[in-house]
């Protein structure tokens, strides 16, 4: 009888080098998720222009290197390896990250992927590797481990419940943990809710400030971030939002807002202390765009901003003087009186850090059922 002798699968991990590899990058999990109905692409423009050190100041407190890997000639993950200098040196964080992590369902190349994460942690003398995160706090975080049925929203990855499993077997911890939430929107707003707001806005001098159109939105933008920086600088992956960072977001995203869906509330000397940011949901929108605005992706995107029973709850920021006085009634009533106009009878939050019980105890009134959960992993190097 003859042996037949087993033949090892070749793994090959590439650094990218030039704009083509970059583009493969970019567009590795259009492949992969073809087939999933869950998986909604981010824009590939959008994606170059992140990853791309010409045009993203993030890079001016970050370096990123992406690799590609192949089995046996066929392109089957990717992975950028982050290190953010914010966290490193001014935090005293040891910690190398890593991002944009797509695979096959195959652990030796998860396995040999993260290898090179650990080349630049040890070359780094850091102690300890975390992801899939941005480059910074303001970006995309978290494998999926619950909620694999449901489609991602648009600054949320999706992924296969495999990967999950992969760094388990690795001998990988959860480290931040995220949950988010699916609310019902009522009919019309409660009496009480209604009756509270008011109170609140009289006891402390408040008024809310209404935008005709996206222009009047933009002198308060960086009071915002502002906002942002004061309400979650205690939490476990915060780093400073910076105001580099602060333009090029209001840059890359400011075309999806709508004016109706920003609620700003400010005192009596006219300083802002409190925001929310909604935006109808552009899942659906996305996936028919399939990672591009042309020829007819820009058109699904405007029909999602005008029409639309979705909405996401994207931000909200509230001074800390102001943290525990009922504030949040005058944003409720403003959603809701917008959710009843706008037709929009579900909503979906983005991810929540499952330690922050304040901003969850705020969806009680709303039937919140949690239906995603994601996690990054660490593991000491």
């Amino acid at each position: 009888m003859t042996e037949v002798a087993s033949v090892m699968p070749m793994i090959e991990i590439l650094k990218v080098s030039n704009p083509k590899q970059l583009k493969q990058f970019v567009t590795f999990p259009f492949g992969l998720y073809k087939d999933c109905p869950y998986w909604v692409p981010p824009l590939i423009k959008d994606e170059l222009e992140t990853l791309d050190e010409s045009k993203n100041p993030v890079f001016k407190n970050a370096e990123a290197t992406y690799y590609l890997a192949y089995k046996d000639g066929e392109l089957a993950g990717r992975i950028a390896v982050i290190l953010n200098r914010l966290e490193i040196e001014e935090q005293g964080k040891k910690k190398v990250r890593f991002g944009w992590f797509d695979v096959i369902d195959d652990i030796e190349v998860t396995k040999a992927l993260l290898e090179k994460v650990y080349e630049t942690g040890r070359a780094e003398n850091l102690t300890y590797v975390e992801g899939p995160v941005g480059f910074s706090n303001m970006e995309k975080a978290g494998i999926l481990t619950q909620g694999y049925e449901v489609m991602n929203t648009m600054i949320t990855w999706y992924h296969f419940p495999y990967y999950a499993e992969h760094f388990a077997q690795l001998g990988y911890e959860k480290q931040a943990t995220w949950v988010e939430y699916r609310l019902t929107i009522p009919p019309s707003i409660k009496e009480k809710v209604a009756k509270f707001s008011g109170i609140i806005k009289k006891r402390y001098g408040l008024s809310v400030i209404r935008f005709n159109n996206k222009k009047d939105i933009l002198p308060y933008v960086d009071e915002m971030f502002g906002l942002l920086n004061n309400t979650y600088n205690t939490l476990q992956t915060f780093v400073p939002i910076q105001q580099y960072q602060i333009d090029y977001y209001k840059e890359k995203y400011f075309s999806f807002i709508h004016p109706d869906y920003i609620t700003c509330i400010k005192d009596e000397e006219g300083k802002l202390i409190a925001f929310s940011v909604v935006m109808p949901s552009f899942s659906k929108a996305l996936k028919k765009a399939n990672g591009k605005l042309f020829p007819t992706g820009w058109w699904h995107i405007l029909q999602a901003q005008k029409k639309n029973d979705l909405a996401a709850f994207y931000l909200i920021g509230i001074d800390p003087e102001y943290q525990g006085k009922g504030v949040t009634a005058i944003i409720f009533e403003e959603m809701q009186n917008l959710f009843n106009s706008k037709g929009i009878d579900t909503v979906e939050t983005n991810p929540e850090l499952i330690e922050n019980t304040a901003v969850q105890l705020l969806w009680k009134d709303y039937n919140p059922v949690q239906h995603k959960e994601r996690s990054t992993f660490k593991k000491s190097l």
